[in-house]
Formats: structure tokens, sequence, C-alpha cells
């Protein structure tokens, strides 16, 4: 007889591509009846010995009993998942719901057995651990808490992925078989194994396409020009150290080589023996397809899209492109593009230039990453030739520019640059970012190692660029900027920004502090410089005037003297040319500031010079000759020589550090604001907050109430709750929220006015005027019933009739500051919680402070003394200091609310008026909602081909 769970519908969101150990793909999708034919074929190529382990005897072969058994799931109770490479399974697990006695059984029983089976050419992918985190939230959507598995003693690389999983195992043996039993809700070892997982793979996958031992160019032409060409010739100029190959299916049958590279019609016809690990795609869109067939059917490890025609393109094109997706990731592969402009790696072992950038960039230690091709020549450009601002060449390590980003993204050049050896700054200019939850993790982890600075182009515009198809979020421009702060992301708004900051982290230590010296022999210069310190919040010290007959010795003998100060945190040198001076002075000049710079290596030195040409070059050529001290960063010298040809390896790895020189005072301090800023927090983000736990929370309590009120509303999409309602759930976590009481006519004012206590506030609720005492909805310090008469006469007349206004009377709080403490789940970045102060001023210049939940004690420190009007909270004028630790405390009490039921999707408590001893809510509202999915908690997936 057929069940309620045998009629379960195909789950297809529990389809899954994922990226494995070694780099490459693979899909995770349900077993269905159709796939007899699949699992029998893979059955033959298991071994003798991984059935034996999966069977505990010998199984040479399925039954058809078997294949009935193992492709018939109900989705519910009894599931089967595959691992699929080309089409073709590779692993299977499956779980059967068990009752306490190990019998099969159907819900409310929430215990599973598990086992699972993968080809031994696969094994050691890291594909069991995949299938694992899959089968184990597909287990928790069902019902199941813990799973169960037995294996045999022998099998240790199964009994491996148990252990390792991060969950707590118990574990007997019985029999002569190993029990393992385990609790599948996500944990902090769990999620933290998970991510350490989803980094190297995820950085491994990059690593294949940045550090190929073989590239092929496909859509080759024969002639000079065209972009597959140019593609092949920036290769070879580069000095490739691989393998190339150019591919043309137009190619004559005679046509074996195009400028010494041997030419094929297809990647099929390279022979065999020699594998094919990067394939650059520069064919007309149309024919991709089946240029991706064949390299998935060569096992080609990835591929650059350059070509043209997808997403950008309209309706049709994005199509197109989640067709691309879909069919790369069958066979394995990753996808740099489509309309990518390309990648480069500098790296001597490699010197990968397989993008349209004709110049093959000096190698360095900046890494790049562009959704904009033209944006990515830009810099390239900008990083490699002289001048153009901030003098001096500066070399990359890896240059990324991902197009239309439809599979790589800057998420995965994160994971591969975070334990790059060779990449100490990351630059990023980003049109989107197509999962900031995990963005912003990725970027804190980074941030915390080296330093990350990201530019966001169509910021303003509310929507992503073509070709771009990411998850909306609700958040403004503005608040994403102030949790990607957070994380440790160095925000700027110009590519001029993003450039004159990391030549400045590339180039010298980070400060220990905002005490900044100035020094000179430009008095209005140097008072130039003061000014923009003081407004990029920095700590200047009055300048040091030089006068313009200051020598070189002078300038040395000052910056020494500044260096050596210990109340000196960074130095800031100007200069202005003299009358007559010459390359010889230059070259003095850059010789004695690189020489007092490597007395103090600790300390970050800026140069500012209103004309660049003289010690630009001469600020190229000098070079610190002083030993490094032990223990100590490299000595720093002014900028490297600029050459056509990149310095060898050995050069480049003990090049000395190099001051930058910015033609601009604004340019400089603002660079070093903002280096100044990420310094402050590496040195907090050392010794992190904790969240603290408080009295009177009642979790389960809450739990409960949420539950109830979700079933009285019945709305999938949420509610508001009514006023009493949010205050009891508010309550539950020591929220108390002062009640009001109706007043629809004078004498109901009266009574409760009576009821409450002179003296009181009365005040409209409705919804155009709530919120809004300068619309004069609020009468406040009614001492009696006259004058609260007075005023519901006034109100009424004024604004209308009480069945508009719906007033409320409500006793008076003490005096104090009026706050906003609000938090909101957003789809796309997940919890926020923000603070302002209460008022139009404050919401017109958009003076509200922002924080990931959860929030801990460090963090709720920082949001209110992060806010521009601060000051007030503080004694501002002579006034009396407000509870500021009775406002972090309840700021810490609605992150916790949030954090620990996902069902709360919005609150908001306007005003709180904190005063000189405790605080009061005098209004809240609470909305819920069905739990959103929690994509973080979740298995390591690939995002779904757009």
């Amino acid at each position: 007889m057929e069940t309620p769970s045998d009629r379960h519908e195909y789950p297809a969101h529990w389809e899954a591509d994922v990226v494995l150990r070694d780099g490459g793909t693979a899909r995770i999708r349900p077993i269905t009846t159709a796939d007899a034919e699949h699992l029998t074929s893979f059955y033959e190529q298991v071994s003798d010995e991984s059935k034996y382990y999966r069977f505990f005897a010998p199984y040479p072969r399925l039954s058809a009993k078997d294949v009935h058994r193992f492709t018939h799931h109900d989705y519910v109770d009894r599931v089967g998942l595959a691992v699929t490479v080309g089409g073709e399974f590779i692993a299977t697990v499956r779980y059967d719901r068990i009752n306490a006695q190990g019998l099969p059984a159907t819900s409310p029983a929430d215990e599973a057995e598990v086992a699972f089976l993968v080809q031994d050419a696969h094994q050691g992918r890291g594909v069991a651990s995949a299938l694992l985190e899959h089968i184990a939230a597909v287990a928790r959507e069902r019902g199941i808490r813990r799973f169960a598995a037995e294996v045999l003693p022998a099998n240790s690389k199964m009994i491996k992925v148990f252990r390792d999983a991060g969950y707590t195992q118990k574990r007997s043996f019985e029999d002569g078989v190993v029990r393992l039993e385990f609790d599948i809700e996500p944990t902090e070892a769990s999620l933290a194994v998970q991510h350490a997982r989803e980094q190297r793979a995820e950085a491994r996958s990059v690593h294949r396409l940045l550090a190929p031992g073989s590239v092929a160019v496909i859509g080759v032409g024969r002639a000079a020009g065209g972009v597959g060409r140019s593609v092949l010739d920036n290769l070879k100029d580069a000095g490739f150290t691989g393998r190339l190959y150019a591919v043309n299916q137009a190619f004559e049958h005679d046509v074996t080589e195009i400028d010494g590279v041997p030419a094929h019609r297809s990647v099929r016809d390279i022979d065999p023996a020699a594998p094919v690990d990067l394939a650059v795609v520069a064919v007309p869109a149309p024919d991709v397809p089946e240029v991706v067939a064949e390299c998935g059917e060569r096992g080609v490890q990835g591929l650059v899209v350059v070509s043209a025609g997808y997403a950008e393109s309209g309706e049709e094109g994005r199509e197109r492109q989640r067709a691309l997706v879909r069919q790369a990731r069958s066979y394995g592969m990753r996808i740099v593009g489509p309309n990518a402009f390309g990648i480069v790696n500098t790296s001597p072992e490699v010197r990968l230039n397989a993008s349209l950038a004709p110049e093959m960039p000096r190698p360095g230690h900046i890494g790049l990453f562009a959704q904009s091709g033209a944006i990515g020549i830009a810099l390239l450009s900008r990083l490699h030739r002289r001048g153009g601002g901030v003098t001096g060449a500066s070399g990359v390590s890896t240059f990324v520019s991902a197009g239309n980003r439809a599979d790589v993204s800057g998420n995965d050049v994160l994971q591969y640059w975070y334990d790059d050896a060779d990449t100490d700054v990351a630059l990023m200019y980003l049109e989107s970012i197509g999962n900031p939850r995990k963005f912003t993790r990725l970027a804190r982890r980074t941030a915390a190692a080296k330093p990350l600075v990201v530019v966001q182009g169509a910021r303003h515009s509310g929507i992503a660029p073509t070709g771009h198809a990411v998850r909306a979020t609700r958040l403004p421009y503005a608040t994403v900027s102030a949790l990607l702060r957070q994380a440790g992301v160095i925000r700027v708004d110009t590519i001029t920004e993003l450039v004159d900051t990391g030549l400045l982290l590339a180039r010298q230590p980070l400060p220990e502090g905002p005490r900044v010296a100035i020094l000179g022999n430009s008095e209005s210069l140097g008072l130039l410089t003061y000014d923009v310190c003081l407004s990029e919040g920095l700590r200047p010290k009055p300048p040091l005037d030089l006068t313009t007959a200051a020598s070189a010795a002078d300038f040395r003998a000052a910056l020494e003297q500044a260096l050596a100060d210990e109340k000196t945190d960074a130095v800031v040198v100007t200069a202005i040319p003299a009358v007559g001076e010459g390359p010889s002075e230059d070259a003095e000049l850059a010789a004695a500031l690189s020489a007092a710079a490597a007395t103090g290596p600790t300390k970050p030195v800026l140069v500012v010079h209103v004309e660049l040409g003289g010690l630009a070059e001469a600020l190229s050529a000098a070079a610190s000759t002083g030993p490094n001290a032990p223990d100590t960063p490299p000595q720093r010298a002014t900028h490297e020589t600029a050459s056509e040809e990149p310095p060898p390896p050995a050069e480049a790895a003990t090049a000395p550090r190099l001051i930058p020189a910015y033609p601009a005072a604004e340019r400089a301090v603002r660079a070093l604001s903002q280096v100044a800023k990420y310094a402050q927090w590496r040195r907090d983000a050392a010794a992190p907050g904790k969240v603290p736990e408080y009295d009177a929370v009642d979790e389960q309590g809450a739990a409960e109430l949420i539950t109830e009120l979700l079933a009285e509303e019945g709305d999938p999409r949420g509610s508001d709750l009514a006023p009493e309602d949010a205050r009891a759930l508010l309550s539950r976590y020591g929220i108390d929220v002062r009640g009001t009481l109706p007043a629809p006519g004078p004498d109901e004012a009266a009574a409760a006015a009576r009821a409450l206590g002179y003296p009181v506030a009365l005040k409209t609720t409705a919804p155009h005027l709530r919120h809004r005492p300068d619309l004069g909805g609020v009468r406040l310090d009614l001492a009696g019933e006259g004058e609260l008469r007075r005023a519901y006469e006034d109100l009424t007349q004024r604004l209308g009739k009480p069945a508009e206004l719906r007033p409320v009377v409500q006793a008076m709080a003490p005096r104090g500051v009026d706050t906003v403490v609000r938090a909101v789940i957003d789809p796309a970045a997940g919890a926020v919680l923000s603070f302002g102060l209460a008022g139009a001023a404050s919401e017109l210049l958009g003076d509200t402070a922002h924080r990931l939940i959860p929030v801990t004690d460090k963090d709720a420190q920082a949001i209110v003394r992060s806010i521009k009007t601060s000051p007030i909270l503080f004694g501002w004028r002579g006034a009396a200091p407000v509870d500021t630790p009775a406002l972090e405390e309840l700021l810490q009490r609605v992150s916790r609310l949030v954090d620990d039921h996902p069902e709360v999707v919005g609150v908001a408590l306007e005003p709180v008026v904190v005063a000189e001893r405790g605080l009061t809510v005098l209004g809240a509202s609470v909305r819920l909602a069905p739990p959103p999915a929690r994509d973080d908690l979740g298995p390591r997936t690939l995002p779904a081909a757009y």
C-alpha cells in the first residue's frame, strides 16, 4: 500500500555541485528509479575489497532486488544520493530511518542508519566527506537528528571520514563491527571542519587554473590578430613554462603548427599521453558547447571562456550561460568567465598570461581580481607603468578577470590568496557580491592574515550589472560597506584609491597608531597635509618646515629624528623642487630618504611631491644598502628600477621595501588613513570579544511562544506581532517595553493617565505619524488631567480624528537621549544589528552603525561609539553622560534573541531613552516568519548556474 512518504515528489533542491579536495567538481543528486543502469555500471567498477567493506561479505554483483531497493526511495525515511562526474556515478550514500531497536521506522523516529560506497578510482578526493555533509543536511530537513553507522575495523578510510567530520561521536565494538553514533546538528567544530575543507578545495580549484602544466587555446586563427591568436601570442611572449597547443577546427589537415606551437583541429587530437590542464575558449558562443564537450572528454581541468554572447546579451544569452556552467561542471571543470578578460600568474615557475593583456605584469606580491575587463586593464596598467600618480612599478602575483563570473568568483580567488605565499596584498574590483554572507566570512579570515582592499562599482544603482545574476539584498550600500569594514575589508571609493592604498600596503609596514609626523621644505604643503590628516581621522603633529633651503642632509636628519620619536607612528615627507634642481639633486634627496627610512623599518614613510618628474625618477632608482636587522621587516628603499623585463626570482624575493610617492597630499593621507584603520582592526581582531550570558533569558519559553504565534498567523510570508505579543516575546530576553493604554477619547485618556500615574505622554500610533514627533503627534510631560484634555483636543483638531490617529497614553520615562535599535534578516547578508540616535537628522545623514549578528561585547562597545553623533551619549557640551553600559547590554540581548531564533526576522525598538542610569524602551515591533534558509550552515555547494 502506498504511504504518504511514497508520494513525495523528487527533491530537486537537493541537487548541488561541489568542489572536491583535488579542485575538481562533481554533482550530487538524489537517486531515482531511472538510475538502475547507472547503479549497476557503477557497482561493477568498485573493487571486491570496497564491496566487502560495504556489505561485510563477498558481494560480487547486485541482484535485481538490490537494484530496486537502492533506486526506489520515498525521500523521507529512505534516501539515496549519488555523486556523478560526466553523468556517471562515482559514489553513493543511503540512509534508512530506524527506531530504538534498529528496525525500519517512520517519523517521529529521529535516527537513521547511513552507509557509503565510493568508487576506488575516486577515493582520496574527499567524495565521502562531501556526501556526509549533504546526506546530513537532507536528514535534518526530514526530521532526523542522529546517524548510526556500522563499519568494519579494517575500513580505516571510512572511520576517518566520520571521525574527522567534527561531530561528537559515541563508538562501540560488537561482533567484530565498529558502531558509530553521532548527532548531525551543525556544531562549532563541524562547521570549522567544513569551512577548512571548503577553503582547501576551492583554493585548489583556482590553483589548477592559475598553474597549469599545459594550455590549449581554442579558436586560434592562422593570421595575426583576433582574440584567440592574441591570447596565444601573449602566452608565448610571457614565456609560459608549460606546453602550448593551438586549436581550431578550421585548420587544414596539413597545418601542424602556428608560430612554432603545435596545431590541432580538436583537443581530442592532442597526444593522449600529454595532459591538457587548461583550455582558453575563444570561439563564437554557439560553438562553445561542442568545445566544452571535447574538453571534458579529453580530461581538461579548467576553462577560461573569453567568448561573449552570454548573460550580458539578454535572456537567451543567460540561458546559454546556465547551460555552459552545467555542462562544464558535469565534467568536473571550473570556468573563468564567460566574457572574461583572462588570467595571469607571474610566478617564475609558471609565467602564465592567458589573457588579452599585451604585456606580462612584473612579478610581485599584489593579487588582483576584477569583474570588469576594462577595469582590469586599467589596474594592470597603473601597477605596471611608471608615473600615473603614484610612482614606480609594482609587481603582481596573480590576476583574474572573471567577466560574468558564472562560476569562479571573488570568493574562490580569496580562498586561493589566503594561503598563497606569493600574495601579500589583495585588491578587488567588484560589481556585485553573489554571496555576501560567505564573502564577509572569507574576508574576515583573509584580512587577519593579509590586507584586502575592495572598490565596488554599480553600488548606487541598486542593480547588478548585466550578466551578473545574484541574490538581491535589501541593505543599502552604506550598510554593506559598514559590515565589510567590520570584517576587516579596506573599502575605497575609486580605482585611484584602490591603487594608492594597495601600493602603500605592499611597500610599507602597518602603523602602530594614528600619530603622524609631517616634515618638508614647503610650509604650505605641510599645512595642507596637516589639514587632510585631521579630516581623515589621523592625529598629526604640527608640520616641521625645513624651508626651501633644506638640503638632502637636512631631510635625512629630520626623517631619522621623526622615526626615532616613540610618539610617531608614521611620517609624511612633503617636497617641492627648488629652482634649478636637476637629476643629481633628486637622486641625492632620494638616497637620503632611503637611508633615513632604513633607521625606522617598523614605521611607514610616504612622500608627497607636487612635481613628480625628477624626484620620481630618482625614487625609482634609489635603494637601501644597509643590512636587514634580525626579526624585523626588510629595510625600505624607494621605488624599484622600472624595466621592460621583470627582475629574476631571487631579486624579486630580496627586493627592499619601497617608499611610495604621491602627487597630492590628500591621496597620500587618505591611503595612510585607510591603512591605519586596518592596522587597528588587526590589533582588535587579535583579541576578539565574547558573547556574554545574561540573566532573565528564557530561550525555551521564547521558542514555545514563537511556535505558538506562527501557528496562529499561518502566513508563510510572516507577519508583525501585536504590541502585547511583541512585549511578551521581548520580555523572555530581559527586554522590558513600557506599556501603553489606548485612548480612543478624552475620557479614556484621562482614565488611562489615572491608572498609570502622572506625568504622562500622549502620542499617536498611526503608521504615518509613528516616531515622528516633528509632526506634532507626541505631547510630553502632561502633569494633570486638564493639561491632558487640552493636549488631546489640540491633537485631534490639528492631525485628525481619534480613529485615524489611534492615540495612546504612556507613563513618562526618565529624561535621556532617544536612540533606535533595529535588527533585520537580510536574505543575502544574514542577520544585521543597527543602532543610531532617533530623529530625522540622523536618518537624513545616514548616521547609523551596523554589525553582523551575533554581536560580542566589543562589537557592542564599538557600535555605540562609531556613529558621528556618539559624543551626545558621553556628555557633549557639559551634559551628563548616559548609561552606555545598559545600552550595550540591550544591543547584545537583541542580538541574542535574533541569533537564537531565526524566525525573528525583524526587531525595532524605537525610541529607546537612555538616561544617566538605566534606559527605557518606549516602543517595539517584532516580525516573525518561517526561518529563512541558512546556506552558511548547510553543506558545501557551488552557486547554482545562473
